[in-house]
This record gives structure tokens, sequence and C-alpha cells, in this order.
């Protein structure tokens, strides 16, 4: 059995791994879950302390869950599968998580979580326009979730809503090629690259910032139309043509907070220079 260790960190993908890895460099004791065994020797090999972890039965080890949150910090990092059924098993296992929680040391979450939990305003939007969501679509599954761990008294969380998630292994332009007459060409985008990622947590982590919510995404919102189009072209594939609509849809999505209670400045303020 391990002992208690500094952080863990649940879900070791294209952002878990690298927060990690930051993290086992910068001193700390890191546990770090998968749900694939293939990459439990990359984990060992970054020096993480590798845990093989699902929270869908049957297939959940309630022993090793367990043992995995024997630690003062979680970064709590599972992207929701919302399409396939509605959020229904994410929630389930997200409930599964918190029962498991309720019987741990942890003390402190980070919660990653995305900008999707606002609906488009068709304005600059902020932490509290959560409040047209509670109105327009009061069953959101992401929004559920984020309040499952914030309304605890056992633990304080800090939740971070990013937009979209660039750079690495993730290239926005395969999203779009070759797609014909997409709505909202006109529509600011709101994006966020993979170093900003890991330094807006690490940052979160090291200041101890909890019980905080935070939006984050780059500063500059350039339009669908010139963002896809470009990144496109940057891995030579065939660009997106979109309608042209009297009308759009959208939201900017505003991280002023972030970067006010953080004197945060973005490494990549501009998604147009993603590429």
């Amino acid at each position: 059995m391990q002992k208690k260790v500094d952080i863990s960190v649940m879900g070791c993908g294209w952002l878990g791994l690298p927060l990690a890895e930051r993290l086992v460099r910068s001193g700390l004791r890191v546990n770090g879950s998968t749900t694939s065994e293939d990459k439990l020797d990359i984990l060992r090999e970054a020096d993480i302390n590798p845990y093989l972890i699902n929270l869908t039965a049957p297939a959940l080890n309630e022993e090793v869950l367990n043992d995995f949150l024997k630690t003062d910090v979680l970064v709590l990092n599972i992207p929701p599968k919302l399409r396939a059924d509605g959020g229904e098993s994410y929630l389930h296992q997200m409930t599964v998580l918190k029962k498991a929680l309720l019987q741990s040391p942890v003390g402190r979450i980070l919660f990653v979580s995305s900008t999707s939990v606002y609906p488009e305003l068709n304005r600059i939007v902020t932490e509290e326009d959560t409040s047209f969501t509670d109105e327009l679509d009061p069953d959101n599954t992401l929004l559920r979730v984020e309040r499952m761990f914030r309304d605890s008294e056992h633990w304080v969380c800090t939740v971070v809503r990013f937009g979209g998630l660039v750079g690495g292994s993730r290239q926005p332009g395969r999203f779009m090629a070759g797609k014909s007459d997409l709505p909202n060409g006109d529509a600011p985008v709101n994006m966020i690259h993979l170093e900003d990622c890991l330094n807006i947590l690490e940052r979160i982590i090291a200041q101890k910032k909890w019980g905080q919510i935070y939006n984050a995404c780059a500063d500059e919102h350039p339009c669908r139309r010139d963002f896809y189009v470009a990144a496109t072209k940057a891995i030579g594939l065939e660009a997106p043509t979109f309608l042209n609509m009297e009308e759009t849809s959208f939201k900017l999505i505003s991280s002023q907070k972030l970067k006010d209670d953080l004197a945060y400045v973005f490494s990549h303020p501009d998604p147009m220079a993603f590429f």
C-alpha cells in the first residue's frame, strides 16, 4: 500500500500527464491514474506512482481507488463524455468518486471543467453567468458535477473552466477540415493553449487559491472562420467553409478574474499564433 503523497492527478491524458510530470519535477510526490494498462509504464518512467482506475463497475477496484486518494490535493481531470448518454455515465462515475473521497484525507480539490457550462449569451461572459445556465439548462451535467464537489464541508474545491484546448496532439484543424456550410463563422472563439493550462493549474496549487472559480481562455478571440481556416492550412488540410449569416450566436469568455487573482499573463494570448 502507498503512503500518503502530496498530490494525486486523476486522469493522466493530454493535460494530466504533462501536469503530473511538472509536479514531479518541482519536487512533489505524485500519484497518477489512467484507464489504460499501456500507460502505466509511461507514468512509472516519469516517477509518477501509477494507478489503473476505472470508476465504472465491474472494473472499479475500491481498494486501489482508496489508495490513490491518500493525498492532500486531488487534481480531478476526467473529461466528460456527455454526448453518448447525455452525461449519465459521467454523473455516475463522479458520484462513485465523491463517495470514496468522503472516506479519504483529501482536503483540496482542483476540478478541471469547461466553459461549455455557459449558454451563448451574445456578450462577454464571466464566472457568475452560470445563473443563466440554471434558467436555460437546469439539468446541465457538468455544472451539476462542479457543484457536487464544490458544495462539501469535507474539502475546498477550486474549479477552472478551460476554453477549447489546443496544443500538443490536439490540432483543431483536424476537427473542421473539409467541412462545408458551417454556422457562426463570425462568432468569437474561446481557446487556450496547453502551456497556459499547465501554467495556470501549477500557479493555483502553488498560490493555494482554493475555493475559487476561474475562467481560462486566451486573451484574443478571433472569429471561427479565421481561426479554423488558419488551423487547417497550418497542417496542410482542406479549409472549411462557413455560411454567411446575418445573426450569430456566441459567448466571449472573460478570464479577467483569473488574471487579476493569479497575476497571470498568458504565454499564448492569441489563438491565431497557436499554429
